[in-house]
């Protein structure tokens, strides 16, 4: 009985995984009505944590149900998943746009998979798998398809180094969704680490590393003026409270590595939000590499399988 319930758990994980992503893909263009709005990036992301957080709330009080021993028994979960892999990311990833093309930025970002594969590497002294490294190749392949770096980028070092912090907090929120004790529930690590990202951000504010302002106009999506609130709500119901909390629920069906690569799909939902909110068509290059990365995302899956066999 727990065989047959276990495949059917991985499976809702996957599609956990992709709701995730595809939500996470709705944050640029959300962003993007926020910028012609007159928001700043800085802004658009603090009130974006701080929004979700405020959300969050309540549910995450009721999840709770007085167990207060779960924030003390895993406060440093909390602090580790909303200082690098909510607040820190997202930092260093816009530190990096200020240095570097978006694509090459987000690129950077995402070699987060990449970096939990040679972690776990090192930590089990064990070489990952043919399956696996061909995955990881594969999927890093159909990024730079998705991405259509084909034009020439400037490779500033400082802006390189940013984007590889970037990376870094995406890894670490990978594994802090993953490890954290199965009894905190997932809303309650969402809503805690949106508190502490927007906390962290704040104070990259008030100490003035990055600009912060906004502004009340509008932005355009599918043709449509709408106000800037509309981009905000989206911002912090969709691309926020929900993508972080099926993506904690995700990590933890399926595994850091598994989900990690599985969230590399956000690239291509990001272009399909694009074309759809937006009208920027992705060209046949795009749609190729988003085949590479589902095909990189199965390989992985099925090696993953494989060691779930072997170990059992």
């Amino acid at each position: 009985m727990l065989s047959s319930a276990r495949p059917h758990g991985q499976l809702a994980g996957i599609w956990i995984a992709l709701a995730s992503s595809a939500a996470f893909g709705l944050s640029g263009s959300f962003a993007k009505g926020l910028f012609e709005a007159g928001w700043t990036p800085a802004a658009a992301v603090a009130v974006r944590m701080a929004g979700a957080a405020l959300v969050l709330a309540i549910p995450a009080l009721l999840a709770m149900r007085g167990r207060w021993t779960l924030l003390r028994t895993n406060w440093v979960s909390i602090l580790l998943f909303g200082f690098f892999g909510v607040g820190a990311c997202q930092l260093c990833y816009f530190l990096a746009v200020e240095r570097l093309d978006v694509g090459v930025a987000l690129l950077l970002e995402y070699l987060a998979p990449v970096l939990i594969v040679l972690v776990l590497w090192m930590r089990h002294k064990k070489r990952p798998s043919v399956a696996t490294i061909g995955g990881t190749l594969l999927a890093l392949a159909g990024l730079i398809a998705v991405l259509d770096l084909s034009g020439t980028s400037s490779l500033d070092p400082i802006g390189i180094l940013w984007g590889l912090g970037a990376a870094v907090g995406l890894t670490v929120y990978f594994f802090v969704s993953a490890r954290v004790d199965g009894a905190l529930p997932p809303i309650i690590l969402s809503a805690g680490g949106m508190l502490v990202g927007a906390l962290s951000l704040a104070l990259v504010g008030l100490f003035g590393i990055l600009p912060m302002r906004a502004e009340f106009g509008s932005g355009s999506f599918a043709g449509v003026q709408v106000p800037w609130w509309v981009a905000l709500l989206g911002l912090i119901l969709i691309a926020t409270v929900f993508s972080y909390t099926t993506g904690v629920m995700a990590a933890r069906a399926l595994g850091s590595k598994v989900a990690s690569f599985i969230s590399l799909t956000e690239v291509l939902f990001a272009v399909i939000w694009a074309w759809l909110l937006l009208s920027e068509l992705p060209g046949p290059i795009q749609l190729f590499g988003g085949l590479l990365i589902v095909l990189g995302v199965v390989l992985v899956r099925i090696d993953e399988l494989r060691s779930a066999r072997i170990r059992r």
